[in-house]
């Protein structure tokens, strides 16, 4: 567990039980300013690649373009992320057209930015943020998966999509034209008491929301938090690269 003064985080990312190796990546900022998960795709090495330069690129940028101890305006702030995003983006398409072995490789995003006392959250593809507050628990970012477009166009229902065959399948992620989009980023007022999860789906296809929530109610320690979602979503059968970040605002 680690801490900065009213943040307290733990993460986790292993291999998990089906994959040879993990594609998945995690950075968390040394003074807790921003968290960052991706979750990489592409034949034999491309999708560790790709993921490695999002956390990389994203980082670097953010760390160019941000006074971490001045005021700014949500727009601003925002700007300064779809920037970042942009970047790695553009970054990742570059190096896949000049280099056979990282062809078509892609990655998730998603992140917390702390900026004007405030979290910015947001994501491209499918690994997500979920906020606990209280009594509820609530995913905040958006899956941009062809199933959950299927959803918002009232074809399927939320309850196709836990089982379609299309569930893992983007038409939006970073080494993609649409990368450069936007990252939908939220402002987020943190209150105390709050516990935040990030994660890529491996954590996400093994563990049910309820899950997820007992488990963030039940652990204090955001780090023994962290360790009880990984192998819960090996338990409940993930095929995939398992990471998370649990941040909690303390009380």
């Amino acid at each position: 567990m680690t801490d900065s003064s009213e943040l307290t985080w733990g993460s986790v990312s292993i291999t998990g039980n089906f994959r040879e190796n993990n594609e998945d990546r995690l950075f968390i900022h040394s003074d807790g300013h921003y968290f960052l998960i991706a979750d990489g795709m592409g034949g034999q090495s491309a999708g560790e690649k790709a993921s490695e330069l999002a956390v990389e690129l994203i980082s670097k940028r953010l760390d160019q373009t941000f006074d971490w101890d001045a005021t700014t305006t949500d727009e601003v702030v925002v700007e300064r992320i779809d920037q970042a995003i942009e970047y790695a983006n553009s970054e990742i398409m570059a190096l896949g057209e000049i280099e056979p072995k990282f062809r078509s490789m892609g990655t998730t995003i998603t992140f917390i930015v702390r900026a004007n006392d405030a979290f910015y959250i947001g994501g491209v593809g499918d690994s997500r943020t979920y906020l606990l507050r209280g009594d509820e628990f609530r995913q905040l970012t958006e899956d941009h998966s062809l199933t959950q477009a299927l959803v918002k166009a009232g074809t399927i229902s939320p309850a196709d999509a836990e089982t379609h065959r299309y569930k893992n399948v983007l038409y939006r992620y970073l080494g993609s034209k649409d990368g450069a989009k936007g990252s939908d980023a939220v402002r987020i007022a943190p209150q105390s008491g709050d516990r935040y999860l990030l994660c890529t789906d491996g954590v996400s296809d093994g563990v049910s929301d309820e899950l997820m929530q007992e488990i963030l109610v039940a652990n204090d320690d955001p780090q023994a938090a962290s360790d009880s979602l990984v192998k819960a979503a090996q338990d409940g059968g993930s095929k995939d690269n398992i990471t998370c970040i649990v941040l909690y605002v303390q009380n």
